[in-house]
């Protein structure tokens, strides 16, 4: 025998045995006054011995043939592998079955040394995430390449520590493989202090996110807040993009492009291009084509589409795309390096902090970064391999395609699907199983189960997992807190697992609640702190306007002119004209009016 039977009694025969299941009759002392050790219930491992392996099976469901606690018992078991003989004799275990077991042959608990041969598998390509819940003295391992390879997704309810896993196995991760880059996905600003020694932190005060790098689709996302672009005047801006980043091009030589040719028509470029350009360009090309129209009902869609970009740029809170936009020209490099750590300077991964983006940009935002995760890892032929990691996925990816933001959904799905050909792979995180796209969870090799109530989000994750591991779920309900089931690739066997404590300091947690003086609920507040909370509130909105109007008096008094020498059209022309871009052309007035820079 590989394994040495256990000191006390068979803990019964085998009674029935068919593919993947079994059933297992139990000795009395199994359920009457037996030792701890030797205590059966669900969740055990059974060791079935045969004559050439040791079987191992987990217990799922017991029952009674008999009246009371002294009927008879048995035991319906799943069998996941067997125990073998390996090189020197070393007990080595092994997935699937080659050699069933017999009906009468003798079935144990699993013992300690069972259990080290099935699960400790310490090496350099694994990391220690926790212990297993069955035996406290052995770790609970992970195989790291299979894992970040065929990509891996975390379910759990809130509260049940799902974020502190995440930055558990983040952390074991980066430790194990240094050369690894990681973009982690914040919805909630609750990561920074977790990973504060290893990681920038990214936010709307110093991310630049220069407009142009959106794609078509995430420009319009942007210019009509999140809504369905209006099909006409679409179509103006898929004409006008092109012709404005052509422009651009012309104005700087040729900006250093690899296109053989630049064409002044625009057509060397699509929309997509990610090349810069000017909004004064593009709003200088809508307004011109304005002008051409002998129609006045028709320039109705132009100065609609104008009126659009010119609010989205003047918002502070898209300062981020806008601010400096095209400050250094084609600075594509350094975003890419900013984002993606590229150069990590000791610092190899990226939390983007999302609470303080304008949450009708947030899906654009998310698609932009999976996008350009992708395709530096296609562009590059998988220079540097990155995990890009996305808290609430079900926000970005939702299994129903009638809602959500499109392009994220298929950014995400890209790299779902084709990323580990390029160095690109996945984690997601999600308390709903059930809005997350299905399709992109099948494409996960490695899950993590915590506790979950809903049937529906259970559902989801037993149609994604072996048969032989489905009737594990029916423990979820039943998971303690920083307990997981973990399934796949990256473990040797279905596990039951409870992750490792982190430090206080580690532990993630919104920094808005750890920080703020209303954390203790004994202090109270003066009228000073209420008052500067409803600045910040109305800031936020209004702050834009401000800043312009600002801005705009300022110019005038650099004219040295009275605002009641001139008509204020006339002086709100020059203020304009003195904050165009250097190069940037006056817009040309159309029949139906003035300018439409003065058009308000």
């Amino acid at each position: 025998m590989l394994l040495s039977p256990s000191a006390h009694t068979a803990l019964g025969i085998v009674l029935a045995v068919g593919g993947s299941k079994g059933k297992v009759q139990l000795a009395p002392q199994a359920h009457s006054g037996s030792p701890d050790d030797a205590h059966v219930t669900v969740g055990k491992f059974l060791a079935i011995r045969t004559a050439s392996s040791t079987v191992i099976g987990v217990i799922t469901e017991i029952e009674t043939g008999g009246q009371g606690a002294d009927g008879e018992l048995t035991a319906r078991i799943d069998l996941f592998g067997e125990i073998r003989r390996g090189d020197g004799g070393r007990p080595v275990f092994q997935r699937g079955i080659t050699n069933y077991p017999a009906v009468g042959d003798r079935v144990d608990l699993l013992g300690n040394d069972g259990l080290r041969a099935v699960y400790d598998t310490a090496g350099a390509d694994v990391i220690n995430i926790g212990h297993l819940q069955q035996d406290g003295t052995i770790g609970a391992y992970i195989k790291v390449n299979e894992m970040l390879r065929k990509h891996f997704a975390f379910f759990g309810s809130t509260g049940v520590g799902k974020s502190s896993a995440v930055a558990v196995i983040l952390r074991q991760v980066l430790e194990a493989k240094p050369n690894l880059r990681v973009f982690l996905v914040d919805p909630h600003n609750e990561y920074a202090r977790s990973f504060r020694e290893k990681a920038q932190v990214l936010t709307p005060k110093n991310l630049k996110l220069p407009f142009w790098l959106f794609n078509f689709e995430e420009t319009v996302d942007v210019f009509f807040r999140g809504r369905p672009g209006l099909e006409e005047e679409v179509e103006i801006l898929s004409h006008v993009i092109p012709l404005a980043k052509a422009q651009f091009s012309l104005a700087h030589g040729g900006g250093g492009h690899t296109l053989r040719k630049i064409d002044p028509t625009g057509t060397a470029y699509t929309v997509d291009t990610p090349v810069p350009y000017r909004l004064s360009d593009l709003v200088a090309l809508i307004d011109e084509r304005m002008g051409k129209l002998e129609n006045r009902s028709s320039t109705t869609k132009y100065g609609r589409l104008i009126s659009r970009i010119e609010t989205v740029r003047k918002d502070l809170r898209y300062a981020f795309m806008f601010d400096n936009a095209n400050v250094g020209g084609d600075t594509m490099a350094d975003v890419l390096n900013q984002l993606f750590r590229l150069v990590p300077e000791g610092k190899p991964m990226t939390v983007m902090q999302l609470a303080g983006f304008p949450a009708e940009v947030v899906d654009s935002v998310v698609s932009v970064l999976g996008r350009m995760a992708f395709e530096f890892g296609l562009w590059s032929d998988g220079a540097l391999e990155l995990l890009f990691v996305c808290e609430e996925a079900h926000r970005y990816a939702p299994g129903d395609k009638s809602i959500g933001f499109g392009p994220t959904r298929k950014a995400v799905s890209r790299i779902a699907k084709e990323g580990r050909k390029y160095g690109v792979f996945l984690g997601l995180v999600t308390q709903r199983a059930a809005e997350l796209d299905a399709t992109i969870i099948s494409q996960c090799s490695t899950l993590f189960a915590m506790r979950m109530a809903n049937e529906r989000d259970q559902q989801v994750i037993r149609s994604a997992v072996s048969d032989a591991a489905a009737s594990l779920l029916e423990f979820l309900p039943s998971l303690g807190t920083r307990e997981a089931f973990a399934f796949g690739e990256g473990v040797a066997l279905p596990t039951r697992l409870r992750f490792s404590q982190l430090a206080p300091e580690h532990i993630p947690r919104s920094e808005s609640v750890s920080s703020s003086a209303l954390a203790d609920s004994s202090m109270g507040v003066d009228a000073a702190f209420i008052e500067r909370v409803v600045e910040r509130w109305r800031g936020a909105t209004m702050g834009s306007k401000r800043k312009i109007g600002e801005s705009l008096l300022g110019d005038i008094e650099k004219l040295n002119v009275s605002p009641h020498e001139t008509d204020r059209a006339t002086l709100r022309e020059a203020a304009l004209a003195m904050r165009r871009e250097p190069g940037a052309e006056p817009a040309k007035p159309g029949p139906a009016g003035p300018s439409v820079a003065l058009r308000k």
